[in-house]
This record gives C-alpha cells, structure tokens and sequence, in this order.
C-alpha cells in the first residue's frame, strides 16, 4: 500500500480545467464540423512568418535552446524602450506567475486576487502555502481600488491585477492603476496582467509597462498566445524592474523555453500586418457581436478582450450543452463563479455566422417552452 504522503498544501490547489478540444467533442457526438470560441485564441491562426521561421530551424532541434533568450529579448526591449534586464522569457505567461510564487511567496505571505479572474493566480499561491484574499469586483465587474486596499495587511506580498481581466473584459485605467502603485506600501508587488492588452482600444487604457520604466514595484506579463496567435508553443514574458527580474532569474529553469517557440516569437514581432489583421478582426467582431447579442434581448459586458462574457440566466448551463451539440464549443461561467454566464471568444465571420444561427435556434426553443424570461 502507498503510504507516501504528499504537501498538505495540495488540498488547496485545484487543478486547471481547459475548454473541450475540437477532437473531443467531434469523437462524442460524431460532428464533422466544429467550431472552438472557447479558449481566446487567435481565429486567424499564427503569423506565417512564425511559420516560416519554425520550418527553417527544424535541422538544428539536435541543440539546445538559448537559456537566455537574447535575440527574443533583444527585440521586445527594442519595441517596447525597455533594457533587456528587464525581462525574462518563460513559458507562457503560466510559467512565469509559478515562479513569482516561487520567489517570494512564503507560507505566511497573502496574494490579493479581484474575482472573477484567471485561476492560475491563486494555484501559483496555494503551491507555494501562501494565502488567497479575493477581492470581488463590483457589479458591472469593474476594478475598485478602495476594495484592494481596504484587504491589504502585514502579510500582503502580492496584489493580482489582469487587465483586460479575464473572464470579465474590463479593463484598470491608467489612472486608477496610477493611483493604487502611489498608495499601496512599497515592499507590495503588483503583477499586472495584460496579455489581452493588444486587443484594448480605450484611450485611458494602460498595459503597465511606463510604470515599469518608472521603476515601480510592478511585473508586466504578456504572451505571445493570444494576438500573435502561438499559444501551441507557449512563450511568454514578464517586465518587471532589474532587481525584481534578478530574484526571479533564482529559480528559472535553463532551457525553460524552445527553439521554435524562441524562433516563432522573433518572427511574430516582426509580421505587423498579422498583428494589424487580428486587431481589426478582433474590434469588429466585439461591435458585431454586441449588436446581435442586443437584438436577442441578452445582457453581455463590454470587453477590451477577444471574449465577450454574456448572460443567459439561469439556464446558461443548458445554452452551453445546446452549444456544443450544434458544434460549438464555448466557455461555460461556472469556473468562475458564474453559472449565469458563458464566455465567448471573438472568431472569423464564418464562426460568427455558425454561432448566430446555433444561439438563435436555441433560444427560440427555450422561449417557446415559456421560461418567463429567464434567458436574458
């Protein structure tokens, strides 16, 4: 009989649930056709100079990557009027909240988490026996400062800030960020997520990175997952002043990223024209779909994400179920907390189309059985 035990700290710890793949649901219900607006990911595919460079390295997969990876790192401090000691290159932006767990995380140390928000936040915490204090956004799912601050005490040590938050699509201003960086105690480090932050378009919309070039107690994370669409390679980066990059570089594995993540990632930096595409795909697909979702009488959340959160009541779960019989698969809310609401991802006109119709048909149905306005 095993008898080895494993750290106490995994009873806190719930693992990540991705969405349903494409294969998943086509082998459980026999469907030809299916489409995925469940996980953000870019409905335009990679940049096909990512592509490109991926094939032109294949010969040399008998190397070891760049440990430090300098031509990525060369570039992104170009772009951004950054130093390359202020950045690290992980895998995915997942890795990289894990190891800001590992390196200043102690079993006594509280993370401040706003809910609902991406869920890797408080793993990275539990893993490390650190406490999680939510923080609940109001009720339009705006950030509230005064909130935050009211749960800081002794033992703060982070403050989690995703913006464009995931699930919700709303955004911190510059501003309010601004503000919250003047008044918080100074040995407190705020990770701000921004790796929606190239779909944003607010003019008062900050992705953090000017207060990094300020030097103040703050780590930037983006990934190259979502508008450079490689989130099947996983590369990621965080910003974050020199000394904050140095304590992390402790506990950083050598090899952590790989050659064709490294190789794609240069290449994606350099395709304007995918990134200009996507953002525009993006911008009047959220517009287009605030439209169709208003004309069927559903309640949604304005985003600055490629996601649109929506609310069809009580029977959400049974729209989503629906959904996926139709071939679509979605994001069900009830991770976060939100069994009222399904999030959906921005896709290509032919997805929105298909979306539509499944939706429509739905909801006509639901309706027709007289549930009183329960779906809205």
């Amino acid at each position: 009989m095993n008898q080895i035990l494993k750290r106490k700290a995994l009873d806190s710890i719930k693992p990540y649930t991705p969405g349903k793949p494409l294969w998943e649901l086509q082998d459980e219900l026999g469907l030809q056709e299916v489409i995925k607006l469940a996980a953000n990911e870019n409905p335009l595919g990679a940049s096909p100079k990512a592509i490109e460079a991926i094939f032109n390295i294949l010969n040399e997969l008998n190397r070891y990557p760049d440990a430090h990876a300098v031509e990525l790192k060369k570039i992104i401090a170009s772009r951004l009027d950054l130093k390359t000691e202020q950045l690290i290159i992980t895998n995915g932006a997942d890795e990289l909240i894990t190891l800001i767990s590992e390196t200043f995380l102690e079993p006594s140390d509280e993370i401040i988490v706003p809910f609902p928000s991406f869920s890797e936040y408080d793993f990275g915490a539990h893993l490390m026996g650190a406490k999680v204090v939510p923080v609940p956004l109001d009720h339009e799912y705006q950030f509230n400062i005064e909130t935050i601050l009211a749960a800081v005490t002794e033992h703060t040590k982070l403050i989690y800030i995703c913006s464009p938050n995931n699930p919700t699509g709303t955004y911190m201003p510059k501003s309010m960020l601004e503000k919250l960086l003047h008044l918080l105690p100074k040995n407190i480090l705020v990770v701000f997520d921004s790796a929606y932050s190239h779909f944003a378009t607010n003019e008062d919309y900050t992705n953090g990175l000017e207060f990094v070039r300020s030097d103040d107690p703050i780590i930037v994370l983006q990934t190259f997952s979502k508008i450079y669409g490689l989130a099947g390679l996983r590369v990621g980066f965080g910003v974050a002043p020199k000394s904050i990059i140095q304590s992390i570089l402790h506990v950083k594995e050598p090899f952590n990223v790989n050659s064709l993540a490294q190789a794609a990632a240069v290449a994606a930096l350099r395709d304007h024209e995918h990134v200009k595409r996507s953002r525009q795909l993006n911008t009047e697909g959220r517009v287009q779909l605030y439209k169709v979702l208003s004309v069927l009488g559903l309640e949604y959340t304005e985003s600055m994400g490629n996601f649109i959160l929506v609310k069809f009541g009580v029977h959400a779960n049974d729209v989503y179920q629906q959904l996926l019989t139709h071939g679509v698969i979605v994001r069900y809310g009830d991770i976060w907390g939100l069994p009222e609401h399904i999030r959906i991802s921005i896709g290509t006109q032919e997805e929105f189309t298909i979306l539509i119709e499944a939706i429509s048909s739905i909801l006509l149905k639901l309706r027709s059985v007289n549930f009183k306005g329960d779906v809205k």
